[in-house]
């Protein structure tokens, strides 16, 4: 029986598919009855690798899809050339109301194309941004965008501040969210010419609590709970900000395995530390949602692994039933009648 949320997952996409999607799959409706997960790809191979596995019947079922988009290929070729990939049928499925939400580690920009053409925008929203949560030391802080548009305008980061404010109020639990501005400095008449046009318009907005710039090394203090950036900014953020905690967490391990003595040490500090550093790991908030879109669209990242494919899928279930999409589309578009 299909009940509760439908979420069509790429089994096909990511450096790990189809092994570590079906896994995640499964652990998502191992975990919650209300979710139904269709895998969309390659079905005797989905059905091979689904026979490995307990789980309730009638939660997981093969969908066929028999191409694949692979990373390198042109997005919007892509989309318009493969109607049968695992993404284009995925999406459609979101589209035709046949899935509340799509999951896929695929090709980045075959999702943000295929998100804007087949799922399409909510009436007024000018770009839908990838919106990721990034730990803190405070909780989680959304980065947003972290890859969707690199040539962004004043107006879209706007936007953009306002979709992230509703985002973290609803589906984190955010009452009142502090919105920043990634800039070089605390100063007002620092910045770019994007963030100095960018700056005076957040401030006119009643409906987000912007407390002004942020500086990069302010971030994973946790001083801002939305990070509003254009994409190439937001990806060089997301991209430090991971590789950095993966090369910090070598050192730790290299620095406790060193003597005999540093070996004691850390058994003794092994259970605080694996509960310190668990809370760093960006692959227990799910994926990056493209905020914006008539439905949901998910991109997780393209080496996941199962439990960040379970996270995401999981993550869907707290953006449907706060009604995300209805949030923006009445919050926000309201104001912005006439933009395109």
């Amino acid at each position: 029986m299909q009940s509760g949320i439908r979420i069509a997952v790429d089994a096909m996409g990511g450096d790990n598919a189809p092994q570590e999607i079906i896994k995640g799959a499964v652990d998502a409706v191992n975990m919650r009855k209300d979710i139904t997960v269709f895998l969309v790809g390659r079905k005797e191979v989905i059905e091979k690798e689904l026979k490995q596995y307990n789980y309730p019947g009638g939660q997981i079922t093969a969908v066929h899809a028999d191409e694949v988009i692979e990373t390198a290929e042109p997005p919007v070729m892509a989309i318009r050339r493969k109607k049968d990939s695992s993404i284009v049928v995925g999406m459609n499925m979101v589209k035709q109301a046949e899935a509340d939400a799509f999951v896929s580690a695929g090709s980045s920009g075959a999702i943000l194309v295929g998100g804007q053409v087949i799922v399409g925008r909510i009436k007024g929203i000018e770009r839908p941004p990838l919106a990721p949560l990034i730990p803190t030391r405070r909780g989680v802080s959304l980065l947003i965008d972290c890859g969707a548009n690199v040539d962004a305008r004043p107006s879209h980061l706007v936007q953009f501040a306002r979709m992230g404010s509703i985002y973290m109020r609803h589906v984190v639990g955010i009452e009142n969210p502090k919105v920043a501005i990634v800039n070089i400095g605390a100063e007002e008449e620092k910045g770019n010419a994007l963030v100095k046009e960018t700056y005076p318009l957040l401030k006119e907005c009643k409906d987000i609590h912007f407390t002004g710039s942020i500086e990069a090394r302010e971030i994973p203090d946790g001083q801002a709970d939305v990070i509003v950036c254009e994409a190439f900014t937001g990806n060089v953020i997301l991209k430090l900000y991971e590789g950095l905690s993966s090369t910090l967490l070598g050192v730790v391990k290299q620095g406790l395995m060193s003597s005999l003595r540093s070996k004691i040490g850390a058994l003794l500090i092994k259970p605080a530390l694996k509960e310190t550093l668990k809370s760093f790991d960006a692959s227990i908030y799910g994926g990056a949602p493209l905020l914006g879109l008539k439905g949901l669209v998910v991109k997780t990242h393209g080496s996941s692994k199962a439990m960040e494919v379970k996270n995401a899928i999981i993550q869907c279930v707290a953006f449907k039933e706060q009604e995300i999409n209805e949030k923006i589309k009445n919050n926000i578009t309201d104001s912005d009648k006439g933009k395109e």
